[in-house]
């Protein structure tokens, strides 16, 4: 049997990790002339496959049947382009027995870009990323790496744009991942420097009201997940964050939180919460953790970050939350009721690991203390 798992990501890219939605297709062989594509029922991905040609719905068995040929492979990778598609090894072999190597899976060169993101220090998530974009790439251009030029990139990213509508923030990492791999393991260091990038988009985050807050975590009956949700409000804590937080990571003498190799592989202190650590307590008192502060399903593994994101998905539906936010959201509205609150600006950015103001400063566009001091002209007109 060979598959493809396609994680579906319904939000734009985000570096910080907004929402996220995961879905899985699997690909299965049924024999050397058809695969058989199944996944949970979602428009957009039905939208999606039936752009791949020869592609057929199976009523009885509940699946799409595609083609066992290139050119349909070809076909699903580039209708889900904005996707991460992780490819089973004996599929890769597969592929470059039928396509005589075209599609570059067993490129070398992939090899050599991984060794170079690790020996610099990239995060596995930006490593991931960034050869996924590498993939992704070479896919769609279908050349070899040798001959590869800047007007392939400058018409990938246009494709990106134009015709599969990815955000800019996509399309930038998109850049940046080639470029790497154009420097680093094409040695081609000067043919993409002035390549322009696309504009970046200014959007602000969802924010949830202190009320609206207060409702979530009332909806969460779970000791451990009441426990993980109250930690990334009180605390300011991105998904990764918690999920990594070991028990001594918790100083409950100087009331922090010690965060360790959070993004930028940076070590900050956080507050600790009063109320969370009462939470915590009783946490403790009934799973009674070791190391890993939560403990995954599997033996000396912490929690996934896709259960915290079901756990904060479950709890805003219990709370009928209309609005369109992630367990990030958390994040975004711990350092806004912070700013409105009174806190100095450059605390909020120490406490949420911020490199740059630049990036803490978004919060003053969605505070309520400084729009609602302004009074609209109607209200003046009408008075």
């Amino acid at each position: 049997m060979v598959y493809i798992e396609i994680r579906k990501r319904f939000n734009v890219f985000d570096e910080t990790l907004g929402k996220e939605v995961i879905r899985v297709i699997n690909v299965d062989k049924i024999s050397d002339a058809e695969l058989k594509v199944t996944f949970q029922y979602n428009s957009k991905l039905v939208e999606k496959i039936r752009q791949v040609e020869g592609r057929r719905w199976e009523a009885i068995q509940k699946c799409w049947i595609i083609p066992n040929n290139v050119k349909s492979i070809n076909s699903l990778t580039k209708v889900f382009i904005k996707e991460d598609i992780n490819w089973d090894g004996s599929l890769n072999s597969f592929i470059t027995k039928n396509s005589e190597g075209n599609l570059h899976n067993s490129n070398p060169k992939l090899e050599e870009l991984e060794k170079c993101l690790i020996l610099k220090g990239y995060s596995p998530k930006t490593k991931k990323a960034y050869i996924g974009h590498v993939r992704r790439f070479l896919e769609i251009i279908n050349k070899k790496p040798e001959v590869l030029t800047k007007e392939d990139v400058e018409k990938y990213i246009c494709y990106l744009l134009k015709e599969q509508k990815t955000s800019h923030a996509f399309a930038n990492q998109a850049l940046s991942a080639i470029k790497f791999y154009y420097q680093h393991s094409l040695k081609k260091d000067k043919v993409l420097y002035d390549l322009p990038r696309p504009k970046k988009e200014k959007k602000l985050p969802n924010i949830l009201s202190q009320r609206e807050v207060l409702s979530i975590l009332d909806s969460v009956n779970n000791i451990k997940h009441k426990s993980i949700l109250f930690l990334i409000y009180s605390a300011g804590l991105r998904v990764g964050e918690v999920v990594r937080l070991k028990v001594d990571d918790i100083d409950s003498d100087r009331m922090l939180i010690h965060v360790r190799q959070g993004k930028g592989r940076r070590d900050r202190y956080t507050i600790l919460s009063e109320v969370a650590l009462g939470m915590l307590r009783k946490y403790a008192m009934v799973e009674k953790p070791k190391g890993w502060l939560f403990p995954g399903g599997k033996d000396n593994c912490f929690l996934t970050e896709r259960s915290v994101q079901k756990i904060f998905a479950t709890a805003c539906k219990k709370s009928s939350i209309k609005k369109d936010v992630s367990v990030h959201s958390l994040r975004h509205s711990f350092a806004t009721h912070l700013l409105e609150s009174g806190t100095d600006l450059r605390y909020i950015q120490e406490l949420l690991g911020h490199s740059s103001s630049k990036t803490t400063e978004i919060y003053t566009h969605v505070t309520e203390a400084n729009l609602s001091k302004i009074k609209s002209p109607l209200d003046r007109l009408m008075k």
